[in-house]
């Protein structure tokens, strides 16, 4: 049975009143048929003080005026300065969470320039129906469908020669308190013809994309070979990746960066974390279906600065372009001072 909300009428106050010093708000709830928080927020409301207690008239006058009293506009609304702010770093892909911290950092004192992050999908989700709604929540990050089991395409595993196991690499990797070490991954086109080379950084989170000649091995290797040859020597350590067969030439790549590649556990994502997480954020930008070889490396440079001047949780609301340029000063002063 749906249940109607009544609201309180002056018998029910008066019965408050006369119960109030003899009975408990359960017990008046009970005779009232009435939920007890409903007992309780009428007295919070109405009761002047502890020597008048609650008065059952000066209640019903008040709560008639607050029922014709206006509403008060929701902070975030359209036309507000504060929503134009929001809707701007909404179509840079920035996320509600993300727009809520920086703004309480950047305002700390001013409480009409701070929103919270449910306070933004609320207000987007109650506009009403038109293409202002429809492009605000299409820059909103999608939930991607199950992942397909590989056992129903083509088996990558197992062909890689030499590889060396993520079980063999540092234990100073694992903590993600030395930079230089990356993960990487492609991200694939239409019928998976096309690829986007991605690399991110386990400490700092900076993304590095690569324009690849093709889905090939040795497209893979001069890819990534060329794109981590741009990384100062000192942190270009190690990447780790699955094992896909675009790495049967990983030695090459390590001949040619001098970075130790290190493959991850079959069906195990979550070893390689950072990088399946962005390949999430880059859908936005590389969607599935589309033709990624129509990309020049300058465009997607452009995207991983996108994803670069975010601000992460994780680096506590600093920019993956922040903490990594703290680090390259630091390289940059001498080996000793990456600690």
């Amino acid at each position: 049975m749906p249940h109607c909300y009544r609201h309180l009428t002056a018998e029910d106050r008066a019965a408050i009143m006369m119960m109030r010093t003899t009975h408990s708000i359960r017990a008046i709830a009970a005779h009232l048929g009435r939920a007890p928080s409903t007992v309780s927020r009428e007295l919070a409301r109405h009761t002047v003080d502890a020597s008048s207690g609650y008065d059952a008239s000066l209640a019903g006058y008040r709560a008639r005026l607050a029922r014709h009293r206006p509403r008060q506009r929701p902070k975030l609304h359209p036309g507000s300065e504060l929503f134009d702010l929001v809707a701007y770093l909404l179509r840079q892909y920035w996320s509600p969470q993300q727009i809520a911290s920086t703004l309480a950092l950047m305002f700390p004192d001013d409480n009409r320039r701070k929103v919270s992050h449910e306070t933004i999908y609320n207000a987007l989700y109650v506009m009403p129906r038109g293409s202002l709604k429809k492009e605000l929540i299409a820059c909103l990050r999608q939930g991607n469908g199950k992942r397909r089991p590989r056992s129903r395409g083509k088996d990558r595993r197992g062909q890689i020669p030499d590889l060396v196991s993520i079980h063999m690499r540092p234990p100073e990797i694992e903590d993600r308190l030395m930079p230089g070490h990356w993960e990487g991954d492609l991200i694939m086109g239409a019928n998976n013809r096309s690829a986007v080379g991605t690399l991110v950084e386990r400490s700092t989170r900076l993304v590095i994309l690569a324009k690849l000649d093709g889905t090939t091995a040795t497209a893979a290797a001069i890819g990534f070979s060329d794109k981590l040859n741009e990384v100062p020597r000192a942190l270009r350590l190690s990447m780790t990746y699955d094992q896909g067969r675009e790495m049967m030439k990983h030695a090459e790549i390590t001949q040619r960066t001098g970075t130790a590649i290190y493959f991850a556990d079959p069906h195990s994502p979550w070893q390689r974390g950072s990088n399946e997480n962005t390949n999430g954020l880059l859908r936005q930008y590389l969607p599935k279906g589309t033709d990624l070889s129509v990309y020049s490396q300058e465009e997607l440079d452009a995207i991983a600065d996108s994803l670069n001047t975010r601000p992460r949780k994780t680096l506590d609301w600093r920019t993956p372009l922040e903490v990594y340029s703290e680090v390259l000063k630091k390289s940059v002063a001498g080996p000793g001072t990456l600690q």
